[in-house]
């Protein structure tokens, strides 16, 4: 598991080529991880392989929430807005997707959770690790995420924009001149 959770780090690190955006993403783990263990408790489900490949499956559609969260407010931001200002826009903006999928895995997974007949134990565990990851999880990460961004995220971000916007301007006034 935390080989796993090495991995999509890494991965999430490539992808925003940086190694704070990947951390504020991977917040939402123990957030969601809370909620999977509270079902569980609630349900007398026990912590078996079956849960265990549920958790997974959890920090994949979880972490699906933070990456939006983080790759809208840095969008905003290399348009040159302020940090405070892309977090509320993105969050606003989001908040809809993030429900909808939300919404439909939770619902996807109820069949799971309320499986009966044989071999039922082991969907039932899968399920609601995945209906209550995702509800606490989701429900804490609308308000931890964009927390996070706006204390670790980097202030530079906006002047780097506006140095490239500068540099494609002369680049494009050169042209201009030479032609």
């Amino acid at each position: 598991f935390l080989l796993a959770l090495g991995f999509i780090y890494l991965v999430l690190a490539a992808q925003f080529e940086s190694f704070i955006d990947p951390l504020i993403i991977m917040l939402t783990v123990p957030l969601s991880m809370a909620g999977a263990l509270l079902a569980l408790q609630l349900t007398g489900n026990t912590l078996n392989i079956y849960s265990q490949i549920g958790l997974i499956t959890l920090v994949g559609l979880i972490t699906k929430h933070g990456i939006l969260l983080v790759e809208f407010s840095n969008q905003l931001r290399d348009q040159g807005r302020s940090i405070r200002d892309a977090v509320i826009e993105a969050a606003v903006l989001r908040l809809r997707p993030i429900l909808m999928t939300t919404g439909a895995m939770v619902l996807g997974a109820i069949p799971l959770a309320r499986a009966v007949g044989a071999g039922a134990e082991s969907r039932q565990a899968i399920g609601w690790v995945i209906v209550g990851g995702l509800l606490l999880g989701t429900l804490l990460t609308l308000f931890v995420v964009p927390t996070a961004y706006t204390l670790l995220a980097r202030t530079k971000r906006g002047e780097r924009a506006r140095e490239i916007e500068r540099a494609e301007q002369l680049t494009h006034g050169a042209q201009v001149a030479g032609e």
